[in-house]
């Protein structure tokens, strides 16, 4: 064991272990601790060993319904996201060939990021709100005769403002990947006959799996965390597991809240499992 701490590498890490330790395990090991506690109503926690909280989070039937919910944000979200992502990354890494061009336009897709997450989820508000620029647009168009109101404060808005907010965390690793492809091999499948769609699917997407599967742990794991879109967006009316446990801890349920968001990082890692399973990301990073 001194032998261990002796060696340049293991001095190396030992801050990042502390630091790692401190800010990661640390606190994880709190709300572990806080899950089985219990609680009063607006009281203090009372220190104890009980699997209530879990009971209620695995029976509970409204607990089912949102993370029914917050699955198909993270199924839509993922969706779009993905086709998004993936050929924004590829007009970038085999379209855009200067290298201050790709700087220029990857500042661009930044430039949502040069603000907190409120105050990009309220940039909507103005666009699909009743009397927003969407709704004038549509009824000077001729296209409706009235303001839709499903534009604002339903799911479709969250899903809309999850896609803004968190489309870069997929273009970035999946850029990352194609940067790393050999241009021959796309050549050689055009030499071979392949037109532009069988190259990417035989080519450019089986090479490109690395950064997909990081983009996507990215994507649904801050969409199923994230309760700020839900409550901007939804209005009160959408409800999802990161909302759910946020007006937990408002309420000052601590244990309760602490079951839900263990159950919510057991499912987070039981899904980069599976990821890595099927894609080794580990070449990737």
């Amino acid at each position: 064991m001194l032998r261990l701490f002796r060696s340049p590498a293991s001095l190396q890490a030992l801050p990042l272990t502390f630091v790692f330790a401190a800010f990661f395990v640390a606190p994880l090991a709190i709300v572990v601790m806080v899950s089985f506690f219990d609680y009063q109503t607006y009281d203090i926690l009372i220190p104890d060993f009980t699997f209530v909280n879990y009971q209620d989070v695995f029976t509970a039937q409204v607990t089912y319904d949102t993370y029914l919910i917050t699955a198909k944000f993270c199924l839509i979200v993922w969706a779009i996201t993905l086709v998004l992502g993936f050929f924004i990354a590829y007009f970038l890494a085999f379209c855009v060939t200067s290298l201050p061009s790709q700087i220029a336009l990857f500042l661009i897709c930044t430039i949502p990021f040069w603000t907190s997450i409120v105050i990009r989820s309220i940039s909507w508000i103005p666009l699909l709100g009743r009397h927003g620029l969407v709704n004038q647009a549509l009824i000077g168009l001729g296209i409706v005769d009235e303001p839709q109101e499903w534009l604002l404060y339903s799911e479709f808005a969250v899903v809309v403002g999850y896609v803004h907010l968190y489309t870069l965390f997929m273009i970035v690793p999946i850029f990352n990947s194609m940067m790393r492809i050999d241009r021959a091999l796309i050549e050689a499948a055009s030499d071979a006959g392949a037109g532009f769609w069988m190259t990417i699917w035989t080519v450019i997407l089986p090479l490109a799996k690395p950064g997909v599967a990081i983009g996507s742990i990215f994507v649904i794991a801050m969409v199923m965390g994230d309760f700020v879109t839900v409550n901007v967006l939804g209005g009160g009316q959408v409800a999802s597991i990161g909302k759910a446990i946020a007006t937990e801890l408002s309420y000052l349920q601590f244990p309760p809240a602490a079951a839900n968001a263990m159950v919510l990082l057991l499912a987070v890692i039981l899904l980069i499992v599976g990821l890595m399973r099927i894609v080794d990301i580990r070449r990737e990073l």
